[in-house]
């Protein structure tokens, strides 16, 4: 279409200017051409301009780059293997099936297992956990703790250190937005993070919350070159002349207030960053009630129980439920300086994990180690029960000064069952129990009179049972507002223009239970030597350069 106008415009101007011609017989005709060619670019630039608009008015693009080097410092307590320890349960349980009689030593378990090596394939391939719960329940608890005091000398790791000197991220992100109506639009968000040299998009489980990859966390964890759909969803606005507003589609969930502050940028989700830092799909029913209060009601799914996971293969009383959220969240004040807001929510039916790709090094059953990195499929297997969440967040601004301060509870309603890695907040062999912990969080951001530079302070610290969803928290390490501990937090920003960006980051974390970030057994305080399914950290570093480039 451009060129037919182009040259319809060519036409014309090749008439203008051969009538300036004849009227102008004493212009040569070199000066003729040249200023023919300058109307034919002057009429150029103006068809492509409009076009260009009228591309633009559909849909606006922006985004950044961000690359980053991290060097990571971590301290493994001395612990008990669980998953070894769990193994030399099932092969002494497949000893007195066979002999009848406890074992003298673990001697005796080996050379039985050995020689009987085909039927022993046999049991631990049949062996469901349900009968692994069962036969430890027929035991008289002084029978388990003798048990236990004969197989966990066996299971003993001293402490020891992990590092990685040097790892380089890279992120992309593509915004997107378009007017629909005047009074529906669109918003979405693409993006890429990976770690330089793996673009495998599945991890091996490390014990962390986010090492296995869940629809909750695609982008807010290294993953792969994949570009992924972070957000997409409408928003319909003045329903009925009111100022109510509804939006519908893969939420801004994630980097919501006061987790903005940390990466000086604006408000980036809707929900508090210190409950609910977790993408899922959903909608929110919206009220302004006034120029700087807005109420909302938000709802999302986190776990669709009725495709692909097989639930037509299980008979109606073995299925899930669903695992959804249900919110209230209330922007009591908002405005340039100031913000105040409150959260109550509920997570029902909560599944003990999420639809997700893992490479387990463990049988989670019988506590072996898989021979191969296999990649999973994991699916949960029951729902374990609801958990409730409530927080408040004030953000100021006071001279050169940002600064915030936020509370958050979390109170569990678990249901009677147990997995093999637990119930909700307790081990696989307890019965679950009713729990609650609390986490504040509060920072401050001092802002260089130069306007380019801030240097910032933050400080968390979450109690013994503390539990968010936060497995999109980008902090590499584990999310920092999950730890059931204390975190500092320093860094020094620096715009070297308008659109570049300079970070230089340093994290400490301090942990005083295991378990930060998971909702699946009982947390061990890391100084007594315990029992744990997976190492974790008593204490890590994390050192960060970093570079955005936003466009």
């Amino acid at each position: 279409m451009i060129r037919r106008t182009l040259s319809i415009l060519t036409v014309l101007a090749l008439f203008v200017g051969g009538a300036n011609f004849v009227m102008s017989a004493e212009m040569s005709q070199a000066d003729q051409i040249a200023k023919l060619k300058k109307q034919v670019k002057r009429l150029e630039k103006r068809v492509m301009k409009n076009e260009r608009k009228t591309a633009l008015d559909r849909i606006n693009f922006s985004g950044d780059y961000r690359f980053e080097a991290h060097s990571i410092d971590g301290d493994i307590p001395a612990h008990f293997d669980g998953m070894n320890l769990q193994k030399l349960m099932v092969d002494t349980m497949f000893y007195v099936g066979g002999m009848g009689q406890m074992p003298s030593s673990l001697d005796d378990v080996n050379g039985f297992v050995a020689q009987n090596y085909a039927q022993y394939l046999y049991f631990t391939n049949n062996l469901t956990f349900d009968q692994l719960k069962g036969a430890v329940g027929q035991m008289p608890p002084e029978q388990v703790q003798g048990l236990m005091q004969f197989l966990m000398p066996n299971t003993y790791v001293p402490g020891y250190d992990y590092t990685n000197d040097i790892m380089y991220t890279n992120r992309l992100r593509l915004n997107m937005d378009a007017k629909v109506a005047d009074n529906v639009s669109f918003q979405g968000r693409l993006s890429m993070y990976k770690v330089w040299g793996d673009s495998t998009g599945i991890q091996v489980f490390n014990g962390q919350s986010n090492s296995i990859n869940i629809d909750g966390n695609t982008v807010g964890v290294p993953n792969s070159d994949v570009l992924r759909v972070e957000r997409a969803f409408f928003t319909w606005k003045d329903i009925a002349g009111l100022p109510i507003y509804l939006s519908i589609g893969r939420r801004p969930s994630t980097g919501g207030p006061p987790l903005n502050f940390r990466q000086d940028e604006p408000r980036g989700g809707t929900p508090m960053g210190t409950l609910i830092d977790f993408q899922f799909d959903g909608a929110t029913f919206g009220w302004h009630l006034g120029e700087h209060t807005t109420a909302r009601l938000c709802y999302g799914v986190g776990y669709e129980s009725g495709f692909g996971s097989g639930d037509q293969l299980q008979l109606p009383a073995d299925r899930l439920k669903d695992a959804s959220f249900l919110g209230v969240n209330l922007d009591a004040w908002n405005s340039d300086d100031m913000l105040l807001q409150f959260t109550v929510a509920r997570a029902f039916d909560v599944t003990d994990g999420f639809n997700g790709l893992v490479v387990l090094p463990n049988n989670p059953v019988t506590g072996a180690a898989i021979g191969a990195p296999i990649p999973m499929r994991f699916t949960p297997s029951t729902n374990l029960g609801d958990i409730d969440l409530a927080g408040v967040v004030l953000t100021r601004r006071d001279g050169p000064v940002d600064w915030f301060v936020s509370y958050n509870y979390m109170s569990s309603d678990p249901n009677d069952v147990t997995t093999p890695f637990g119930g909700l907040f307790s081990d696989p062999f307890e019965t679950p129990k009713s729990q609650d912990g609390d986490m504040i969080y509060l920072g401050a951001i001092y802002n260089f009179a130069n306007n380019k530079t801030k240097l910032g302070l933050e400080y968390n610290h979450g109690s013994e049972y503390w539990f968010n969803f936060s497995p999109a928290q980008d902090d590499i390490i584990a999310p920092k507002t999950a730890t059931r501990g204390d975190v500092w937090e320093l860094y020094l920003l620096h715009r070297i223009n308008k659109h570049f960006m300079f970070k230089l980051d340093y994290i400490d974390y301090d942990y005083d239970y295991s378990g930060s970030g998971w909702h699946l057994g009982a947390p061990k305080p890391l100084d007594s030597t315990p029992v744990l399914g997976f190492p974790t950290y008593s204490s890590a570093k994390k050192f960060m350069l970093g570079m955005t480039a936003r466009f």
